[in-house]
């Protein structure tokens, strides 16, 4: 049941590229606000139980279908009412759901991030500030490599082979249009300079959402 005192939150969304550091900050301004929650895109991959791993390994993990983002929008909109969720977990290694879920608390701020928040009009609408993070294919190239490789126990071959076959297609179709939406541009990924911004900006919108919202 929500808190009848709740004031509607800050919905702020990062997008770019796989590899274009948005994570990371997005996690930095996480640490240095306590009033934000973050939600990540990919938590919400469809649970493809019908499917056996190999069938599951082919599909196009980059294309929006992929997402259950209208699951996401409803836990939005729960948030938003001061309602708790129940985030789900998704397996990278075996490319399932994992039994668990994660309970979000309401906040402040509630931070979107991944490769196609600013691609979805129903969840773009949603959002109070849109930032995009623009970093150069090779850089980001790398970047999915090394995390693909140590945190979700892939191959260099599968990690090329998904990045040229699905990864950069579905950026160009997808990702960096979507680039036109945002309010602000962040160009090279992470800079302390361009997470100092982002946080000013924060503050300022939550400052204002509290003095046109009534207690």
């Amino acid at each position: 049941m929500a808190d009848p005192a709740w004031r509607r939150p800050l919905l702020v969304g990062i997008a770019g590229g796989s590899g274009s550091g948005k994570t990371t900050i997005a996690d930095a301004v996480a640490e240095a606000l306590p009033e934000v929650v973050l939600l990540q895109h990919d938590a919400y991959y469809r649970d493809r139980t019908d499917l056996d791993f190999a069938e599951r390994s082919r599909l196009n993990y980059d294309h929006p279908d992929s997402l259950e983002t209208e699951l996401l929008i409803e836990h939005l909109d729960l948030l938003v009412r001061g309602v708790p969720i129940a985030r789900p977990v998704y397996d990278f290694s075996v490319h399932l759901r994992s039994r668990e879920v994660v309970r979000i608390e309401p906040a402040s701020i509630i931070v979107v991030e991944g490769i196609l928040v600013l691609a979805d009009k129903d969840l773009r609408d949603r959002l109070d500030l849109k930032i995009y993070v623009d970093t150069d294919p090779d850089l980001r190239l790398a970047r999915r490599l090394e995390r693909d490789i140590t945190e979700r126990g892939r191959t260099v071959p599968s990690v090329l082979a998904q990045y040229f076959e699905t990864v950069r297609p579905m950026h160009l179709e997808f990702v960096e249009p979507s680039k036109r939406y945002a309010d602000l541009i962040i160009p090279e990924g992470y800079n302390d300079r361009a997470v100092i911004t982002v946080i000013e900006m924060l503050r300022a919108r939550l400052a204002e959402i509290r003095q046109l919202t009534p207690s």
